[in-house]
């Protein structure tokens, strides 16, 4: 793949058409051209950067610098002065006052140090993953050294202060459950590493297992330090095959070195390590029927309380913690807690990995300050939308993630921020969706995929969610009653108050979402007879 030294974008949304971004747009070709630059530089244009002062809108990077509005004139100027000769023409830059400040790539006008921070993808790309030397001469088990010297309990203390919270997509307080497990008396216990990464469109756990296996184990090592475990269990993916791989061979390393068995590194605590492998099922995502699968058993959730915490692998207290959450640990533990309180927002510090997916320019794997909003994940990673397309909806997080309207693009995703907008997060994984999408079509894909993947155990999933897809099927073929939107609220409801889990709780989410933001495209299909994004055979 040939990567070029800078990327530029031009607005290209309706109204940046309308005050001449076209010409900008081909001035720009005609101008790297001319200084024959087209071989270093891309040129893309960005379909909306949500703003209507500076327009038309270029920004350049890895600079980040925002230039608007920008005339057909000004270009050849930008293109000596910046692209070739590296100076920014400052008397252009557009005001920077709506974005949100976390966007990774950002430098400030003095040219100071770019905000972006990778934390749990910071060796991926850079090491061997499969040599331990590579990973101990990038400040590798450092961490664990520094917590094996201190009390168990501060360690605890340095979690808690951090502000870390579960990546998986429920956002608990890391350093809590920590504190949980620690606090329960029991001459045997256990520390998991949830990496049944299942959710449709996630694979930034993968990533991290292939390219840093061993950040998770000196994660899981400090962990079972910190709540007086000694054995732990890594459950990987089936598909996963690679990533098993590394793992076992990490493994083999660290015991090789000391790192994992008895006494290790001389500080009296011992502690051990195995790789499970999953068999397919989406239900072991959920940490109770991760443990029963582990015990031999089959992938059904248990009921809670008690807890894992309290009563768990084998019926001991055990800590679970998802591989994206417990690539912070080592981190936090050499840097401390003010550090990386330093990146993202206060009430969500840190770094969050999106997986982007869908009708953007750029799909990928990305790590960012948390608070950093949609509408900048799209446009600035994902380098903008096709010519012609308009945002509609973004699925966040796999299947069960939240539909987000465009009206909810510029809020910051943060745990608290999307809480109160009634939206959450969940894996990490971003499928953008354009005008011609259906919100009831992809709510009909999501539903079918939970009606195959419930484990039947509880009957308000096994029978809520075959009711709900009958129901979203019959409207998306025309066979809808206006009451039928009253019925699929009441079955959201009880699915995600009576589940036994977070797959039938979860399931609810399509629904709820769709009718929330996207009724009236549903209410056309029964009441019109028409898909309004021409995608439903509704009279079919």
């Amino acid at each position: 793949m040939k990567f070029n030294r800078s990327l530029v974008l031009v607005s290209k949304d309706p109204e940046s058409l309308r005050r001449g971004a076209e010409d900008v747009y081909k001035q720009f070709q005609s101008s790297l051209a001319e200084f024959d630059l087209q071989g270093e530089v891309a040129l893309a244009p960005i379909a909306d950067v949500g703003r209507h002062d500076a327009l038309p809108m270029v920004i350049i990077y890895p600079e980040a610098s925002a230039y608007g509005p920008i005339r057909a004139g000004d270009v050849p100027r930008l293109v000596e002065e910046h692209l070739l000769k590296g100076r920014q023409v400052e008397d252009l830059f557009a005001p920077v006052k709506e974005l949100s400040g976390r966007v990774g790539w950002l430098k400030s006008r003095k040219g100071a140090q770019p905000m972006e921070k990778r934390i749990v993808t910071r060796r991926v790309g850079r090491i061997d993953p499969e040599n331990i030397e590579d990973y101990i001469a990038e400040e590798g088990y450092q961490a664990l050294a520094k917590a094996l010297a201190a009390q168990p309990a501060q360690v605890v203390e340095w979690l808690e202060k951090s502000g870390l919270q579960g990546r998986g997509g429920a956002g608990f307080p890391t350093g809590l459950k920590w504190r949980f497990v620690a606090g329960t008396k029991s001459a045997k216990k256990y520390v998991v590493c949830n990496a049944d990464e299942s959710e449709p469109g996630t694979f930034k756990d993968r990533v991290i297992l292939e390219g840093d296996p061993h950040s998770i184990l000196e994660a899981l090592i400090i962990a079972a330090y910190c709540v007086g475990a000694d054995e732990g269990f890594v459950y990987v993916r089936g598909e996963y095959g690679l990533a098993q791989s590394r793992l076992q061979n990490a493994i083999s390393q660290a015991r090789a070195y000391g790192l994992l068995g008895k006494d290790i590194l001389g500080s009296g605590f011992s502690f051990d390590l195995h790789v499970h492998s999953g068999a397919g099922a989406y239900v072991c995502g959920e940490e109770t029927a991760l443990l029963e699968s582990i015990e031999g058993k089959r992938g059904e959730p248990r009921a809670r309380p008690p807890y894992p915490t309290t009563r768990g692998l084998w019926g001991k207290p055990t800590l679970v913690n998802n591989v994206e959450t417990l690539a912070n640990v080592p981190a936090i533990v050499l840097n401390g807690a003010e550090w990386y309180r330093s990146f993202g927002t206060p009430s969500s510090p840190g770094t969050k990995t999106y997986t982007i997916l869908g009708n953007v320019n750029f799909r990928g794997l990305i790590e960012v300050p948390m608070g950093i909003t949609l509408r900048e994940v799209i446009n600035i990673y994902g380098q903008g939308m096709p010519p012609g397309s308009t945002f509609k909806l973004a699925q966040t997080g796999g299947s069960s993630g939240s539909i987000i309207p465009a009206s909810l693009q510029d809020t910051p995703m943060d745990f608290e921020s999307f809480r109160k907008a009634g939206v959450s997060l969940g894996s990490g994984a971003l499928l953008i969706c354009d005008e011609h999408t259906c919100a009831l079509d992809l709510a009909v894909t999501l539903m079918k995929f939970f009606q195959f993947e419930s484990c039947g155990k509880c009957t308000p999933c096994r029978v809520g969610t075959a009711r709900a897809y009958k129901i979203l099927t019959d409207i998306q073929k025309g066979k809808g009653k206006p009451q039928d939107l009253e019925t699929l609220t009441q079955l959201a409801g009880e699915m995600e108050y009576a589940s036994n889990c977070g797959l039938g709780q979860t399931a609810s989410v399509p629904i709820r979402d769709t009718l929330r933001h996207f009724r009236a495209e549903v209410e056309a299909h029964i009441l019109l007879g028409v898909c309004p994004a021409g995608v439903c055979n509704v009279n079919g």
